[in-house]
């Protein structure tokens, strides 16, 4: 299959914010995927043209339903903003998709404290500043709603010069399924997807043309996938056909040993 499937009302009436939605990797499809599937959807990124760019593109094909605020994962006040912005729009939040995250390639022997901070607090400490900010208000609602999270089969697989991003996305598993039981008698759910190699263009600028080719051949289809194909995954998780799914991370992933 080269192409998305259409939609099928799986989050009619939702209001989702999804970061780091600028551009043409994970969260544009993502985005897309949860337009397609009828929710409303507030786009966020630090990238200001990108992001403007994206809510123009997506606007033509979906009016009305979208919005866009600029937030830095990285600072408090601008994550609490992304979420107050999102419900004077739109008039609340069901569904928070963290999808922000740093890489690198550096070996540890040669990583500074600063490439390992800023890999970190952007990937790990932001996805929880926005989870955090999230589950406040759908707490504050009454209760319900859906957290998905952008992990990675890093967490749990080793790849040289990836030591810092492995550790972020460990830690996001881990704090995926230790939010979800902090949060369950308020019948929210928290869960992430682990994706191995979903390719886009902003890979070639952290991982060489070569590595990459290596990594898709390793896949069981003998290639990465399509964005699209880890976006239906998430949109799956934040609607009510996963309604018994909590604490759990999905690998969309066809990697062999």
């Amino acid at each position: 299959m080269t192409t998305p499937p259409a939609g099928h009302g799986l989050l009619d009436d939702k209001v989702v914010v999804v970061t780091a939605a600028a551009g043409t990797g994970i969260g544009f499809a993502v985005a897309e995927r949860c337009l397609a599937e009828g929710a409303c959807v507030v786009l966020s990124d630090s990238h200001e043209r990108r992001l403007a760019e994206t809510r123009e593109r997506l606007t033509e094909a979906y009016p009305k339903r979208v919005g866009h605020l600029i937030c830095d994962v990285t600072d408090e006040n601008a994550v609490r903003g992304l979420i107050a912005g999102a419900v004077e729009e739109f008039g609340r939040l069901d569904v928070m998709i963290n999808n922000a995250g740093l890489g690198g390639n550096r070996p540890v022997t040669e990583m500074s404290d600063d490439e390992w901070g800023k890999v970190l607090d952007v990937t790990l400490t932001g996805t929880f500043r926005c989870t955090r900010a999230a589950l406040g208000q759908m707490i504050a609602q009454g209760g319900g709603g859906a957290v998905v999270n952008n992990a990675s089969v890093l967490g749990w697989r080793a790849q040289a010069g990836q030591a810092h991003y492995a550790a972020a996305k460990a830690g996001v598993m881990a704090f995926t399924r230790c939010a979800a039981l902090d949060v369950a008698a308020h019948g929210i759910r928290v869960n992430a997807v682990a994706p191995s190699l979903a390719m886009h263009p902003f890979l070639t600028k952290v991982i060489g043309a070569e590595e990459l080719e290596g990594l898709a051949r390793r896949e069981a289809f003998g290639r990465a996938a399509h964005p699209w194909e880890v976006a239906t995954v998430v949109a799956f998780l934040a609607s009510d056909y996963a309604s018994y799914l909590t604490g759990e991370v999905i690998s969309v992933s066809s990697q062999h040993p």
